[in-house]
């Protein structure tokens, strides 16, 4: 027997098996509301907060989250139930290869499991179906992911504008007479991560392209570009101070210090000081420096580079990224060619003209930042804005009018909603594309929109995977999961632990779930009020050791990154490999061990400051470590000289 055809059959077993587990809990959800069994381990466990009513219970929760006594509900009744969607789905992802399949049945297999505990075998079998499909049109309904499914479009558009015009090989050809070998090409990408520093999706979407003919030059594999995309999109945009995080970070620190009760500090101060403790952010990008210098590499990711160095194939024979080939016979179909969502440069440019990239480039970055302070003032006079004062009030418009510009652009910008910032980004350099390829005469106006659809129709695909992964995400919200795997918290367990071990539940709960933002809106109300009461409590408003709670709220952030950085379900990974042009699990599999790798020294780095160390040790050491398992693990990729065509040890 093949080993494909085994893998099918374990496939086909597990799907049976994963389907066939909740019928064990047909009807399990409906638990009366003075059940004591689960009235105790409500009581008791940390996202609880119990408020007064003519019952008695659940009081408060009710009152903020209707929906969340529900979800605790299923947890409680489900157990590790709840995680077989997501384990479902992260399974047969590895197992077939096929992540559509993979993320639908995870979703299936959720609704499967929310209709059975909620009512009967009989109702569950068709109402699994169409409640899948109630997930997946809330999902494009909702404002956030319409933006963010247009904003993918969009910037699809723009590199297949830019492509035409010859931007991308000039580009190109501009870096690769700077990099002169796979050391310095590397480097240059990861240079390239802090420029376009402001948000990860955007990140993911042009460096990748941009990089794609540099690293074929020099036969860097596509595993390892992507790799290096990956690791500095989140992990730069969740530490600098103008992003598309800090919002979403700051407001979840703002509630964790509302419900411990804490006046002194502000959430923009925990944001701030968080930072030198963000250890796998600082370590992940480190690391990857560090393995682009070093030019050593281990388990699949060295394999990939010897293939790609070997043999000089960038993409893994199989994976359904299409080969790439510079021109067809017949140069029109060249011109039309989709390489997996980018047209080939026009034969009417010659040579590559650099500044048919950096104008639309400069165009998008620049009125980025612009837009994202214009909308999110806007917020602000509407009496919606969500940035934080030090004395952790909602900022008003009153209060920010009498704010310096500097004083203000914080605000602004966490206020800001950047799926609609970045969307309107994207088509303004789009705009300006298709002006600068007319004035060329590179196309005609009918020629440059029929580019645009194409570079739009290239990215369909993207936006499916994540379409199917936000629903996963919101079946994975409604059966509880985060409330279950959030359980295992005990303030019993000793000090000095603790900031590890909620590095390793926001690591679990992000790679589950796919997504940081989530992780980070359940984990910090938690964790921030679990850090104040066993790292010495509060006393009139003033955390008794806040040193402690920027430990604890780094380990969720900086987890929090990790979890989305290495999960097949996470939009940042589905966006880093399709913008590089690689295979969505060939990136997984060869990026997660370079990722569990830095995470278990971030563990260790958070065990060492548990212990007393200062960071000003700590980090060097973490950076020691790294290289050390880069040194010991890794072996010497050779280099390939594109002048000589030979293989350099």
């Amino acid at each position: 027997m093949d080993k494909q055809k085994l893998l099918s059959i374990i496939s086909v077993i597990v799907v049976l098996i994963a389907f066939a587990i909740p019928l064990a809990y047909t009807g399990a959800a409906t638990i009366p509301d003075e059940d004591s069994g689960f009235i105790s381990w409500y009581e008791n466990h940390p996202a609880a907060t119990l408020g007064e009513d003519s019952t008695g219970v659940y009081a408060e929760d009710v009152v903020n989250d209707p929906g969340k006594v529900d979800k605790m509900r299923l947890a409680y009744a489900l157990g590790f139930v709840t995680l077989l969607a997501p384990l479902l789905a992260l399974l047969l992802a590895f197992l077939t290869k096929n992540v559509l399949l993979s993320l639908f049945l995870g979703v299936l297999n959720g609704a499967w499991t929310l209709c059975l505990v909620t009512g009967t075998i009989f109702g569950a079998a068709s109402g699994a179906f169409l409640n899948s499909t109630d997930y997946f049109v809330a999902t494009m309904a909702d404002r956030w992911d319409a933006g963010i499914l247009m904003q993918v479009l969009v910037i699809g558009a723009l590199i297949a504008l830019i492509t035409r015009m010859g931007g991308m090989r000039g580009l190109a050809t501009l870096i690769t007479k700077i990099a002169k070998g796979p050391r310095s090409a590397q480097v240059a990408i990861w240079l390239s991560g802090w420029i376009i520093f402001f948000d990860d999706y955007a990140n993911a979407l042009i460096i990748g392209p941009i990089m794609r003919t540099v690293c074929d030059k020099f036969r860097i594999s596509r595993e390892k570009l992507a790799f290096l995309v990956d690791s500095t999109a989140a992990p730069v945009a969740g530490i600098v101070l103008v992003s598309t995080w800090i919002g979403t970070e700051i407001v979840n620190i703002n509630t964790g210090l509302s419900i411990a009760g804490i006046t002194d500090m502000s959430a923009f101060e925990i944001f701030i000081e968080t930072i030198p403790y963000r250890f796998y952010n600082i370590l992940a990008l480190f690391f990857v420096l560090a393995t682009g210098l070093l030019l050593r590499e281990y388990g699949p990711m060295a394999k990939a580079e010897l293939r790609a160095r070997t043999t000089g194939q960038t993409i893994k024979p199989g994976s359904e990224v299409a080969t790439e080939d510079d021109y067809d016979k017949d140069p029109e179909k060249a011109e039309l060619k989709d390489d997996h969502g980018i047209l080939k440069t026009s034969r009417k440019v010659h040579p590559p003209n650099i500044w048919n990239a950096i104008i639309p480039i400069a165009v998008m970055i620049i009125s980025a930042l612009v837009l994202f302070y214009t909308n999110g003032v806007s917020y602000i006079m509407a009496g919606e804005g969500i940035g934080i004062l030090p004395d952790g009030q909602t900022i008003t418009a009153e209060l920010f009018m009498q704010m310096n510009f500097f004083e203000g652009l914080t605000y602004a910008y966490s206020s800001a909603d950047a799926s609609i910032v970045l969307f309107q980004a994207g088509l303004l350099a789009c705009i300006v594309a298709i002006i600068l390829g007319f004035a060329q005469r590179i196309f005609t106006v009918k020629e440059g929109i029929e580019t645009w659809a194409h570079g739009m129709k290239s990215m369909v695909f993207v936006c499916i995977v994540l379409i199917l992964a936000w629903s996963i995400g919101s079946v994975i919200s409604d059966l509880g999961t985060s409330y279950f795997i959030s359980g295992i918290f005990s303030d019993n367990i000793p000090l000095w632990i603790v900031p590890a071990l909620i590095f390793i539940i926001a690591a679990v709960i992000s790679f589950a779930t796919g997504t940081a933002y989530g992780t980070m809106a359940i984990l910090l109300p938690l964790c921030i009020p679990l850090a104040a009461v066993i790292g010495g409590g509060v006393i009139n408003g003033e955390a008794v050791d806040p040193l402690f709670i920027v430990l604890c709220s780094s380990a969720v952030l900086t987890g929090a990154i990790f979890g989305d950085h290495c999960s097949p379900i996470s939009d940042t990974t589905i966006l880093s490999s399709m913008g590089s042009g690689c295979g969505l699990m060939d990136h997984v599999q060869t990026q997660i061990g370079y990722a569990l790798t830095v995470a278990v020294i971030s563990i260790a780095a958070y065990l060492l400051i548990g212990i007393g160390l200062p960071i000003w040790i700590v980090l060097p050491i973490g950076a020691v470590l790294c290289v050390a398992a880069l040194l010991i693990l890794g072996k010497k990729m050779p280099t390939w000289d594109p002048k000589t065509e030979k293989l350099l040890e």
